[in-house]
């Protein structure tokens, strides 16, 4: 248990751990026109501390953490979970509105990762500028070297990394507290603004004005996401007690510890970075040095949840099939994918080179995470009401409480879209157009092949009525659909006019499921005349190796014969077919087929084992 919430200190909170970098320096940046003054610095603390009881600790903590798909959470276990229960249609939440919010949180959150990386290590690095002017040229060369480094280390796993993720994450917070703890000593009445009515009486005194501060506010719950996705890795409860004996308490006192500067006689320079405002002179590159590495160890945890998560888009069939390599041999979760990688790093250089500053990538920061926040707290009535077997009244009045606090925040964002919340919105509009065009274009191609197949029951009745030559060796057909005849089989009969002694057609189900167990793993099933019909169950963050397979069916009794061979239909889309899909997402959809990775992948199939047999289709 020890271990597991070390661990989670490093890799649940580091984005919460790193917020406070920023939070309060932004709440003051005078986009918001708030004036330094000690009723709004006691304002903006009480607004900190009650948004992080109430959206990390009620919210998160207390209810959506016991959301738990077979022990995994995230968005897309969330919409697994909830698509389960939910009403074919009507109803408040029918299936298509689950799969539809579950597919925006999900592009959104993406949207909210390139962000991350890029502005958690920027305003780490910023610090060099308090230590001397001189500094600031070199701030972005810097920050890109960083990211291209981190990057780059990505394909050799996070087992070095995460040996450290812990110790370091846990010295990290202690500085937190321990740089905060003589401001508050010399200014102890800033502990009042505990008090929600300093909150209140912020809002009151700055109106409108108040409200835009929310934007800024919300930097310090960003992690909530990144916490709820990563809870299958460590369990609830570690993450329980990470946060409330440890994480919260160090992350607070600085924060209260940044408003006594910011209070203090003679310090109202302060407010141009509170956070290293902290540290004493001789410590403040030590403090750099250490939120850098802070801020590395909180990107990559963000890094692999993006690894995660387009192994779950793939696996859901939301996504093309992308390169997945496994970086550990004793930890099945530990993946890279290139494309992925490739794809962020590019991004977050981008970002970094275009919006320079950390306050001006702030200003992009925050507006897609809250969306994906107010997603769960939709999708959550459906596990209240059909898992929990709470009232309608009891879910409704949750879910009400939960998204007007959503609404709070994002209405606080608004006003970012215009200075740089319009990327993550068009970013998560381009990820959900993938998506939605991968998911239509894959039901337009079923419903083809179901119209033209042939059924496995008739095939196999007339396959054995015939005399066809057989040759040693065992070959294996994957078949696209349980119940028909693949269609590389009948291209084989069709050329080559032979069959091996022994067939297997093999069938994936990726299950609305985390994982799987290996008592359920496969269903064997024997045809007659050599023909046996594998269906190898899966969940969606589980992956499948061909020599797994095989070991299972040696285990039920049916060991596979000679030299296996396994062939694949190699398919070209065309775009020239009358279909519902306009002609420009038909060309996005064929271009996403027509590039993605082998099936041969992540099975794990030797490439010196397959045989292809190409042929074109239309849509």
């Amino acid at each position: 248990m020890a271990a597991l919430v070390m661990a989670a200190l490093g890799v649940v909170y580091g984005d919460i751990g790193t917020s406070p970098l920023y939070s309060v320096r932004e709440c003051f940046n005078p986009v918001h026109g708030v004036p330094l003054s000690v009723p709004n610095v006691f304002g903006v603390l009480s607004l900190v501390f009650w948004s992080l009881t109430l959206v990390v600790t009620v919210k998160y903590l207390y209810v959506v953490l016991y959301a738990d798909n077979e022990s995994e959470g995230g968005i897309m276990a969330l919409m697994s979970l909830a698509l389960a229960k939910a009403r074919e249609s009507g109803g408040f939440l029918n299936r298509r509105t689950i799969f539809v919010l579950g597919l925006c949180g999900t592009a959104l959150l993406v949207a909210d990762g390139m962000i991350t990386p890029s502005i958690s290590v920027l305003s780490a690095v910023e610090g060099l500028e308090v230590a001397t002017p001189l500094f600031s040229p070199y701030v972005v060369p810097a920050t890109v070297a960083i990211l291209v480094g981190l990057f780059l280390v990505q394909r050799h796993g996070t087992t070095a990394i995460g040996s450290v993720f812990g110790p370091l994450m846990l010295v990290w917070f202690v500085t937190l507290a321990a740089v905060a703890v003589p401001w508050i000593v010399r200014e102890p009445g800033v502990l009042a603004a505990i008090d929600p009515r300093y909150a209140i009486r912020f809002f009151i005194e700055n109106r409108w004005t108040g409200l835009l501060v929310m934007g800024a506010v919300v930097l310090c719950v960003t992690g909530c996401e990144a916490l709820y996705a990563d809870m299958g890795h460590f369990g609830r409860r570690p993450i329980a007690l990470a946060w409330q004996y440890f994480v919260f308490p160090c992350v607070m006192i600085n924060y209260f510890g940044q408003g006594a500067v910011l209070i203090s006689p003679g310090q109202a320079e302060a407010v141009k970075n509170p956070f290293y405002a902290l540290a004493p002179s001789w410590f403040l590159i030590p403090l750099v040095v250490l939120a850098t590495l802070a801020t590395v160890i909180a990107s990559q945890a963000l890094i692999s949840g993006m690894f995660s998560m387009a192994r779950q888009a793939i696996q859901l069939e939301l996504f093309p099939r992308l390169t997945i390599i496994h970086t550990s041999e004793k930890m099945h979760g530990q993946i890279f994918v290139p494309e992925v990688n490739n794809f962020l790093a590019v991004a977050c250089v981008a970002l970094v080179i275009g919006f320079r500053t950390s306050s001006g990538l702030a200003a992009a920061y925050g507006i897609a995470v809250v969306g994906t926040m107010g997603i769960t707290s939709l999708l959550m009535y459906t596990v209240e009401r059909h898992y929990w077997k709470w009232s309608r009244w009891q879910a409704v009045g949750a879910t009400t409480a939960f998204v007007l606090l959503d609404v709070f925040f994002l209405c606080g964002n608004i006003a970012k879209i215009e200075h740089g919340g319009w990327f993550p919105l068009a970013a998560g509009a381009g990820i959900l157009l993938i998506l939605w065009t991968w998911h239509q274009g894959n039901r337009v191609m079923t419903r083809q092949a179901m119209e033209a197949a042939i059924p496995l029951d008739d095939f196999i009745r007339n396959i054995n009525a015939e005399s066809i030559p057989r040759v040693d060796g065992t070959a294996v057909f994957l078949m696209n659909y349980p119940d028909v005849v693949p269609r590389s089989l009948l291209h084989h009969l069709k050329h080559n006019k032979v069959l091996h002694r022994q067939v297997m057609l093999l069938y994936v189900a990726v299950e609305g499921v985390p994982t799987v167990p290996s008592s359920r793993r496969l269903k064997l099933e024997s045809l007659g005349g050599g023909f046996y019909k594998a269906i190898v169950s899966a969940g969606f963050m589980q992956n499948l190796d061909m020599r797994e397979i095989l070991r299972l069916c040696e285990n039920a009794g049916t060991p596979v014969k000679g030299e296996v061979s396994y062939y694949l239909g190699h398919m070209t889309l065309r775009t020239t077919g009358r279909t519902e899909m306009r002609q420009w997402r038909k060309e996005l959809f064929a271009f996403l087929f027509n590039n993605e990775r082998s099936r041969t992948i992540p099975l794990g199939i030797p490439p010196n084992r397959v045989v292809e047999l190409g042929e074109q289709t239309q849509i």
